[in-house]
């Protein structure tokens, strides 16, 4: 079970990284997924002492909502990876660069057609995405560490980490209200700049 979910995760992100490979990608986009995602990572190493709150979510979903689905994924993803050097790697780093990405891409999808910064629809997603990246880790923590591998475990294991979603969507909503209208605007003076 453990190795069909990696797998799975695998594949997913093995297709995002292909497309966006075989894409023509600027060199002021790949400047602006390294320069993100080293801010998302870095600023998540010194609130590892908290629980779950950190703003790596807030800083990967801005990118996304702005720059568009592949950039929010990338983002998150790296940010993973490059924060897990200080961290730890370990076989949680791919979920955790998934559920990131997920997170980036649902912003981008919030942020498609809209003209300017909607502060109450992205706190809202920003909260729903603090779940949203637990209920992903959680999988993993349940195929790898919880046996038997049942339907009470499993909801066992969801309720558990409650309060770890609970203060990562909170955390994510605090972010957001604090500096999701300066990041937007710097953002998108950037995005004007680089098309």
């Amino acid at each position: 079970m453990k190795n069909k979910f990696a797998i799975f995760i695998f594949l997913i992100m093995l297709t995002f990284f292909w497309s966006f490979e075989k894409r023509r990608t600027s060199t002021k986009e790949i400047s602006l997924i390294s320069t993100m995602a080293t801010l998302a990572a870095i600023s998540r190493i010194p609130f590892a002492v908290l629980m779950s709150v950190q703003p790596t979510t807030f800083i990967v979903m801005i990118t996304g909502y702005v720059f568009g689905p592949q950039i929010g994924f990338m983002v998150g993803a790296v940010a993973a990876l490059v924060s897990n050097f200080f961290l730890g790697q370990g076989p949680w780093t791919p979920w955790q660069m998934f559920s990131w990405g997920i997170c980036g891409i649902l912003a981008a999808m919030l942020g498609m057609g809209r003209d300017g910064f909607k502060l109450k629809q992205f706190v809202v997603l920003s909260f729903i995405c603090g779940y949203i990246f637990g209920w992903i880790m959680n999988i993993w923590h349940w195929a790898s560490f919880i046996y038997p591998l049942t339907f009470r475990t499993f909801i066992a294991t969801y309720i558990s980490s409650m309060p770890f979603d609970t203060l990562h969507a909170f955390g994510n909503v605090i972010f957001s209200l604090l500096f999701g209208k300066s990041f937007y605007y710097v953002l998108i003076r950037f995005k004007r700049r680089m098309y």
